[in-house]
């Protein structure tokens, strides 16, 4: 594997602040720790160009080249997870019910390495935008950091990013143009009926025949609504009623779940099926419905180019690169940032082992070399010094 010497002889190290980190976890916004890590570290390595506060606790960090030029923006994703840690690791979390189970620690210390290697050499003519966003696990920090200006403030033009993928060999990239991520979506559908003794079902109105009826039906969304050559999946998650008591019927039962999908008319589709099927059902068994309906994370869409751009960087750095890797159906708020420009996501091997949002997965500091050259060789590529 073609690493760049700098994060061999660095990898020691780079370790050293990932397993850090790893043991700090914290969620959504509230970054405190993390952020002020990731600043003295930058501070280190001699950038002053710091802007804190973005989105709580976003940190927008700028490396100059060796003269002006274009700007392009690095993303790393710093947040954990509500999960408590069952990997037994020395460097386990010390924070209780938070652990980094999606390999965030990873991808903040991958940046900081090619931050340490940027500042140093500045190999490139133009800028170097490196942002560490918060808030990736639901929160939707890359929307906040968007709607707070970030690519206009920073005058970024394209934008970059990258995520572990326990599915593939360490250190290997996979990506592909077009849709790589899921639009994510949730829905609540609360299924109203008439409580009553179970001895005496004709006198009530069960909500839960009706809530089985409504899950069956929901599966017809993707086998009779939308055209098999799309994708989408509707997953029912929680089934919970206002009753626990083994002889009573409830007068509530909530239904919750999520869908995904990797095209813009499908998710419409999916979101009006759903609705109309859950109230129709349930009507036919007597019973109302109140649905709310969430849109969460759109789809991460690659675009033409300058996915090409990211993979050529991959293929220096590990020959091999996948580039029709298949669609991924979980979402990625990454998406927002490519909403706003043009540039790519790709996905990074970590080996066999727990899938991420396992409380037994961790991320492959095997991989942290192949991370931080890709990072680097983009740069190199897409701002050349004799560009």
């Amino acid at each position: 594997m073609p690493i760049k010497n700098s994060f061999a002889d660095r990898h020691a190290d780079i370790t050293a602040w990932r397993r850090h980190l790893h043991t700090i976890p914290e969620l959504d916004f509230d970054l405190p720790k993390t952020s002020a890590f990731v600043e003295g570290k930058l501070r280190e390595f001699g950038i002053t160009d710091i802007t804190t506060g973005m989105a709580r606790t976003g940190i927008v960090a700028v490396i100059e080249g060796r003269r002006s030029g274009r700007t392009i923006g690095l993303r790393a994703d710093m947040d954990a997870l509500p999960i408590t840690e069952a990997t037994g690791l020395d460097y386990a979390s010390t924070h209780p019910g938070k652990m980094h189970a999606c390999g965030h620690d990873g991808h903040t210390a991958m940046l900081l390495g090619a931050a340490q290697y940027l500042a140093e050499t500045r190999n490139f003519v133009g800028r170097v935008v490196l942002i560490f966003q918060p808030a990736e696990e639901g929160g939707g920090g890359g929307r906040v950091m968007c709607d707070e200006g970030l690519m206009e403030r920073f005058g970024i033009e394209e934008v970059y990013g990258l995520h572990n993928a326990p599915e593939y060999p360490v250190g290997q990239f996979a990506i592909r143009e077009g849709a790589l991520l899921a639009a994510a979506d949730q829905f609540d559908v609360i299924v109203t009926g008439k409580g009553g003794h179970a001895a005496a079902p004709h006198d009530a109105v069960d909500p839960n025949l009706a809530a089985a009826h409504c899950l069956v039906a929901l599966q017809s969304i993707a086998s009779r609504s939308v055209d098999p050559l799309q994708q989408v999946v509707v997953s029912t998650c929680v089934i919970r009623s206002d009753n626990d008591a083994h002889n009573v019927i409830p007068q509530t039962v909530l239904l919750r779940g999520t869908v995904r999908t990797l095209d813009a008319g499908v998710r419409d589709l999916a979101q009006e099926r759903l609705e109309a099927l859950v109230t129709h059902t349930a009507a036919a068994y007597g019973c109302t419905v109140a649905i709310e309906y969430e849109r969460g994370y759109p789809v991460t869409v690659n675009h033409k180019g300058y996915t090409d751009h990211a993979a050529d960087a991959a293929e220096i750095v590990a020959p091999g690169v996948d580039r029709d890797t298949p669609p991924i159906m979980a979402g990625e708020d990454f998406s927002y940032m490519l909403q706003e420009r043009p540039g790519a996501y790709i996905m990074l091997g970590n080996g066999e082992g727990p899938m991420v949002h396992h409380p037994q997965y961790n991320f492959n500091d095997d991989a942290i070399p192949a991370g931080c050259s890709w990072f680097a060789e983009l740069v190199e590529r897409r701002l050349p010094l004799d560009g």
